[in-house]
């Protein structure tokens, strides 16, 4: 019996990318809803963030599932790691609603996918929460040191994205001298904090911006970094913008007011719109270090952690993102192709490459 074309949407959905698994966790005795997305397996076991958001219905938590997932896939290809894509959505506010037999019951669902799916961190949960999911199942990266893990990820990511702006520097300038260029840093977080004080380390002149003004104030004086008001921060007149809070903040309307050379930050999904943003910084002349290449020391960390390498292995395969970062970008210029274009097709040739002598 045909399934009616109105109720396969999901499928579309998936089918699109190449997703493989869409899985839907209910429990209503301890309000459970969640969503797990699996894009690729190709090389590995797909690893994925566990976010809990209160999203505004089914559709918006399927399509966040859908989007991270495919971008995980890539982030490992490129990284060079043997991981796939995946990521998952609790729905919910983690503030009021998050709590151990919630998170317990999920893991549960993990552990029902015998493998395929390891979680992490992302929004709204933390590395407590991971020892709840770790009480149901082994696969769970990201754990504290206490529990065998590699603890927080931030530096490595923060690292990494140090590595991207290193190495666009170099591309565009001949060196990657950090001292005497000047970067915003937008949102101030865990990872923009890190990496505004490697920077800094470097004498490179930082402004910084988050949407909590009291955390802007307090960073700007602890870096001696200058604060800048979220809304102007698209303008001024940098060598780097790095986006480290939320995506779709390089759009059209963004566009039109920079005056940066250079993109490369920790946020994902930084283009609103891959295709048309990606060929305005083209027209642009503005270089764009992808995100997922540049952003993966986290998932590198959490590699790390199941594969059982030690902190400087895993110090010295984030510094790879370096070389990745001016790959990409030589061949976006040689090509004259969008930087994103040049790094999906890098990594989907590892895909391809990997699945010859997998199947």
């Amino acid at each position: 019996m045909s399934v009616p074309a109105k109720d396969n949407s999901s499928f579309k959905l998936m089918a699109q990318f190449g997703h493989q698994k869409l899985v839907f966790c209910n429990d209503g005795t301890v309000g459970l809803q969640a969503i797990i997305a699996i894009h690729d397996t190709t090389l590995g076991p797909a690893i994925g963030g566990v976010r809990m958001l209160p999203y505004q219905n089914t559709d918006e938590a399927i399509d966040d599932v859908l989007r991270l997932s495919r971008g995980m896939t890539y982030k490992a290809a490129v990284a060079g790691v043997n991981l796939g894509g995946g990521n998952a959505a609790i729905i919910g506010d983690h503030r009021t609603q998050k709590n151990e037999v919630l998170l317990r019951r999920f893991g549960q669902f993990v552990a029902e996918l015998s493998g395929t799916f390891i979680a992490s961190l992302d929004i709204g949960t933390t590395p407590k929460d991971m020892e709840y999911l770790r009480m149901e199942t082994k696969h769970v990266a990201g754990l504290p040191k206490s529990l065998g893990g590699s603890g927080d990820s931030a530096p490595f990511t923060a690292k990494g994205v140090y590595y991207g702006i290193k190495a666009s520097l170099k591309e565009l300038y001949g060196n990657d001298s950090l001292a005497g260029r000047t970067v915003a840093v937008q949102g101030a977080g865990n990872v923009g904090e890190q990496l505004i004080a490697l920077l800094r380390e470097e004498n490179a002149k930082v402004y910084v911006s988050d949407i909590v003004e009291e955390r802007m104030v307090e960073i700007a004086n602890k870096y001696k970094a200058v604060a800048v008001a979220n809304t102007n921060i698209y303008e001024l007149d940098v060598d780097v913008y790095s986006p480290c809070a939320l995506g779709g903040t390089v759009n059209k309307d963004t566009l039109a007011k920079m005056r940066c050379r250079i993109i490369a930050g920790s946020a994902n999904n930084q283009l609103r719109n891959e295709q048309e943003d990606g060929q305005l910084l083209m027209e642009k002349k503005i270089l764009y270090a992808p995100d997922y290449l540049i952003n993966a020391g986290g998932l590198i960390s959490c590699y790390s952690e199941i594969a059982g390498y030690s902190v400087s292995r895993t110090a010295a395969l984030t510094e790879n993102i370096y070389e990745a970062t001016r790959s990409v970008l030589r061949k976006s210029i040689n090509e004259n192709v969008a930087s994103y274009q040049a790094a999906n097709q890098i990594a989907e040739s590892r895909i391809a490459d990997m699945r010859k002598i997998k199947y």
